[in-house]
């Protein structure tokens, strides 16, 4: 008996472990509907967005032989999730609209408030969906995305001739404390830089001055910033004494990398935001200003993920009275607020750019004021 007794107390245990435990069934219910009509809602807008792509872009797969593989799977593959997740907050947006005015048509809203749950009550399961909707987007936003990004941006390079920049010239760069480097001309293609030249500083005195015909980054090396230099010279300067080495080539390691050197459009999608991070750091220790876009990517990834909060809130504020006449108004005013929500945050992106806004801010723009927004809405919402 003692022994049945312990297996329940351990059951019961394992039954508090168990998230699904403290959900009821109307939690449950409203979860399946909104994570049902998002997924609906991405499948139907995004094979749209394929026909229109594929009819705009047949013309260039055909001229450049691009193979039917490398279209699924490099191009189309990454083009879906890269998109979907792009415009999650106009999805999440739609789907709660959509399946809170059925819901409210069919006076299930009216059942469950007449039954005594209150609207915050009632909110939960939005919040549960939002929360496992935002966790998914940054997650693939952060982590997976970029990495597909890289393969659909050299499909477009191969076959949809969008030309990356693979060349620089006159680049100089902080590589370390008081160290300088410059370098006449750059391919990225080759990965050698012409007219090189390294200056090392100390307490804003010259002591040391490298020069090279040509330097090479070495890409089969175990270890990072290995560069190899040939036709060198190297002048030391110790007081009023100069000692000047020569050599046809030498390894060396210097603090840069290729992708330091050249900046392509759309480089800061390809970055993870470990990467974006480290990146940003590394620049801004060199005292390098084109670092803006890297910023807006890193804190928009933050800020599109808490976005599907506040469109939830918004949605259903809007769809979950029972009005004569039908959605059509809020509908329309609710579609109107998504699509401002997003050209609001491109310009605020614009401005981080080309303004000098501050890159955190400029993305948190639309979120805080947004959140105003929300809450008016909720103050609207039936009691």
């Amino acid at each position: 008996m003692k022994r049945r007794n312990r297996q329940k107390t351990w059951f019961d245990w394992l039954k508090y472990l168990n998230p699904f435990h403290y959900l009821s069934r109307i939690d449950r219910y409203i979860i399946k509907k909104f994570i049902g009509t998002y997924i609906y809602s991405i499948i139907l807008i995004i094979s749209i967005s394929i026909v229109f792509d594929v009819n705009e872009n047949l013309a260039k797969f055909t001229t450049n032989h691009a193979p039917l593989r490398a279209i699924v799977f490099d191009y189309y593959a990454n083009f879906v999730p890269y998109f979907a997740n792009l415009f999650s907050p106009l999805f999440v947006f739609i789907a709660v609209i959509f399946f809170t005015s059925k819901l409210a048509g069919n006076s299930e809203i009216i059942a469950m408030l007449a039954s005594g749950l209150s609207f915050r009550r009632l909110m939960r399961p939005y919040f549960i969906s939002a929360a496992l909707i935002a966790a998914l987007n940054y997650y693939l936003g952060a982590t997976v995305i970029p990495q597909g990004t890289v393969i659909r941006q050299n499909f477009e390079e191969l076959y949809k001739n969008n030309k990356k920049i693979t060349s620089a010239s006159n680049v100089q760069l902080q590589v370390g404390k008081g160290v300088i480097a410059y370098i006449q001309q750059y391919d990225d293609n080759l990965r050698i830089g012409y007219g090189f030249s390294l200056d090392k500083f100390e307490k804003k005195k010259l002591v040391s001055h490298m020069t090279a015909s040509t330097i090479s980054y070495d890409t089969i090396s175990d270890s990072r910033y290995h560069w190899r230099a040939r036709n060198y010279t190297i002048r030391t300067l110790k007081g009023l004494r100069e000692v000047i080495k020569k050599g046809a080539e030498v390894d060396t390691t210097i603090m840069m990398e290729p992708m330091d050197l050249v900046f392509s459009k759309g480089q800061q999608e390809t970055f993870t935001s470990t990467e974006l991070r480290q990146y940003i750091s590394k620049q801004q220790e060199r005292g390098s200003q084109n670092v803006v876009q890297y910023e807006v990517e890193y804190h928009k990834r933050i800020a599109m993920s808490f976005a599907s909060f506040i469109l939830t809130v918004i949605g259903a504020s809007l769809s979950a009275r029972k009005r004569k006449g039908g959605m059509g108004l809020y509908l329309g005013i609710g579609l109107a607020l998504s699509f401002a929500y997003i050209l609001l945050q491109t310009i605020s992106a614009t401005f981080a750019i080309n303004a000098g806004t501050p890159a955190m801010l400029a993305e948190w723009i639309p979120n805080i004021l947004y959140v105003f927004i929300a809450y008016f809405c909720w103050r609207q919402a039936p009691n």
